[in-house]
């Protein structure tokens, strides 16, 4: 049995996908790769079927990771029946899931899993910016990351 994450931004070209590598990569590093299926999307179809914004890949790269399989896909309603936890990189994408979410699904916002992050913290959205935009978003990334795995290694072990 494998337990599903799902992380989502707007357009699943910068920040979800980014997330996505980051904790595959983290989970891999604890032991959990096999236990937990990680996937992204975005709440907007813009960029469907497009590979990762080429900052978003070159931050990655410069960082050990690779990002050059991600291909952009909206998230539809439906998953919820086989996602166990739907992880939104800020508020406004947390509320557009939240309205389409069954009762029951757990929806949260991805920082909260950075112990160190205030309530409420987001992920910034980098994409109208420069690469340093996407250097911080790969730091909150990776925090919130190795929160979340400590969180699943408590109810997966």
């Amino acid at each position: 049995m494998s337990y599903h994450v799902c992380l989502v931004c707007l357009g699943n070209i910068c920040r979800s996908p980014m997330a996505e590598v980051v904790l595959r990569h983290t989970l891999d590093e604890h032991g959990l790769g096999e236990l937990v299926t990680v996937d992204s999307a975005g709440t907007g179809g813009w960029h469907v079927g497009s590979g990762m914004d080429e900052r978003a890949a070159a931050a990655l790269a410069a960082a050990g990771y690779d990002g050059s399989g991600h291909r952009a896909r909206r998230f539809e309603r439906e998953w919820f029946d086989h996602i166990d936890l739907v992880l939104a990189m800020d508020a406004e994408n947390l509320r557009t899931l939240r309205r389409i979410a069954p009762p029951g699904a757990d929806v949260r916002l991805f920082r909260s899993f950075d112990p160190a992050a205030p309530e409420g913290a987001e992920v910034p959205d980098p994409y109208y910016g420069g690469p340093e935009g996407f250097t911080e978003v790969l730091r909150m990334v990776e925090a919130a990351s190795e929160g979340l795995v400590k969180y699943l290694e408590g109810i997966l072990r």
